[in-house]
Formats: C-alpha cells, sequence, structure tokens
C-alpha cells in the first residue's frame, strides 16, 4: 500500500522520507517487510505525506473525515512483482518494463544504430529496466497512451475512387500519421487495355517525427491491407526509402527485382 501510494503521489523513497520527517531506511524496511509492525504514528505521517487519508470507523457508520465516501484505495504497482537479479523491487514511483530487445534497454546505446546479433553484445542486456530521468519517464508514459488510444481511418470525401487515403489521429482529431496510395490495372504496365484484376500502389507513408516508434505507421499499413483483402485486391507495389523499407519489410512487403525506378530532379528555373 505505501509503494501504492508514493507512485500516485510521484515520490521516491527519500522524497516521502523529507516530507514525512520519517528515516529513508525506515521507508525501505517498511516497503520490504523486514518492519512488520511500525507504529500507528509512523503509518499516518508517511500516509498523509503521500496524499493519502486514515479512516477508522464501522459499517454504517460515517467516519469523522471529510469527503470519506470518496476515499479510494490507490492503484497497485504494475510492476510491483519484478525483482532484479539481487531480488529488489524496481522503484515503485518509476516505470519498469521488459526487455525483449536491446533497444528497450537504456543501456543499449548502439541497438539503434549497430543491429548486432546477440553473442556480440557489448554488455548482457536485464530482463527489465526503467529510467530515472523522470522527463524521459513522463515521454514514456505519455507515449503509452498515444499508442493506446490513436485511431486510423479511411478517407473518401473528396477523392476519386481509385484512391486510398488513410489518416492516424489523436482522440482530440490531431492529426499524427498518412498514408496514400492508388489503385491501378496490372495491365497497364505492359501498354494493355484495364481488365478487372486490381492492385494498389503505396505512395508514401508519413508519420510526425514525435510519433514515430510507437506503431503508427505500422498501423496504417495494415489498415491498408485490411481494405485490400474486404476489395479483393491481393498485390500491392511500393518504392520506399531504407527508413521505410524497414517498415514494409517487418508488414510483408519483399523486394521484386522486376520494378524499375527512375527519377526526375527538375532544376529552378534559370538555372
Amino acid at each position: 500500500m505505501l509503494r501504492a501510494l508514493r507512485r500516485a503521489a510521484d515520490l521516491s523513497q527519500r522524497e516521502l522520507a523529507e516530507k514525512s520527517g520519517v528515516p529513508q531506511a525506515t521507508v525501505a524496511r517498511i516497503e520490504a517487510e523486514r518492519t512488520t509492525n511500525p507504529r500507528f504514528r509512523t503509518v499516518e505521517r508517511l500516509i498523509r505525506a503521500a496524499g493519502g487519508v486514515v479512516v477508522a470507523g464501522l459499517p454504517g457508520v460515517t467516519a469523522d473525515v471529510a469527503d470519506v465516501a470518496d476515499v479510494m484505495p490507490p492503484p497497485p504497482v504494475p510492476h510491483d512483482g519484478w525483482t532484479d537479479q539481487a531480488g529488489r523491487r524496481y522503484p515503485a514511483h518509476l516505470d519498469a518494463w521488459e526487455v525483449r530487445e536491446p533497444r528497450d534497454w537504456p543501456g543499449a546505446w548502439w541497438a539503434e544504430w549497430y543491429r548486432l546479433p546477440p553473442e556480440r553484445y557489448p554488455l548482457k542486456v536485464p530482463a527489465f529496466a526503467y529510467e530515472r530521468n523522470r522527463q524521459y519517464r513522463d515521454q514514456r508514459r505519455r507515449a503509452e497512451e498515444i499508442r493506446r488510444t490513436f485511431r486510423v481511418r479511411r478517407v473518401t470525401a473528396g477523392l476519386p475512387e481509385t484512391s486510398w487515403r488513410f489518416v492516424a489521429e489523436l482522440p482530440d482529431g490531431d492529426l499524427i500519421g498518412e498514408l496514400r496510395a492508388h489503385e491501378c490495372s496490372p495491365h497497364l504496365r505492359n501498354g494493355d487495355e484495364p481488365r478487372d484484376e486490381r492492385e494498389v500502389v503505396l505512395d508514401g507513408v508519413l508519420v510526425a517525427a514525435w510519433y514515430r516508434r510507437l506503431g503508427v505507421g505500422r498501423r496504417l499499413v495494415e489498415r491498408l491491407m485490411e481494405e485490400m483483402d474486404r476489395a479483393g485486391v491481393r498485390t500491392s507495389w511500393a518504392l520506399a526509402d531504407v527508413v521505410e523499407s524497414r517498415l514494409l519489410f517487418a508488414c510483408g512487403y519483399r523486394v521484386e527485382r522486376r520494378a524499375w525506378t527512375l527519377r526526375l530532379d527538375r532544376s529552378p528555373a534559370g538555372h
């Protein structure tokens, strides 16, 4: 309960000790359950310093505490069951997460640029990690909220039937990503007359800089594939740079060596 209160108040053990006047060592012993019967006065000071209230009463009898009906237990610490190699729990007021790949660990500075196999990792990757910098922690919490709440929808108003446009939006309507594609007949590549067969050409996937690596681009491509299945379209083509290629490979695209790529650079007038 004390760890949950600290998390709700965003306080470390040291900060709670300073606010309550209780030594940090005492706080640590209580949370580690090495002190099984702390004094009531100690408990009261810790709870009040963490923004909680102490309520005593009988069922059906209103206690002499204002708004007692609004008193709710704090939400539990989501990572309370995780411990490090020494058996210590991770800080309650911070967020711990499971390390599934090296770039999930702040200590793996090399993971973003050097895709090393496990046997070449310069440091052993832990099972769990957390970020002590609260600014980074809050950014991570914001990122998790965005990942959970953004929605993808198809835009058809004002567009021709062969245009496929999808947008990713936050609940307040802010645009954070977009996918554009167009539909054509595969027979047009050889100059034949269009037939009933249809293909989709991916024109581009755009995600605002702050919202990248949150799964927005993948969700946009997956929505495109869902619409293709619904429309009976089996093939999609794409030309992409290195960054976009990683996204498309993860979504199932493969290199097609029959494709030709042409480029035209228009110089400014007078040059």
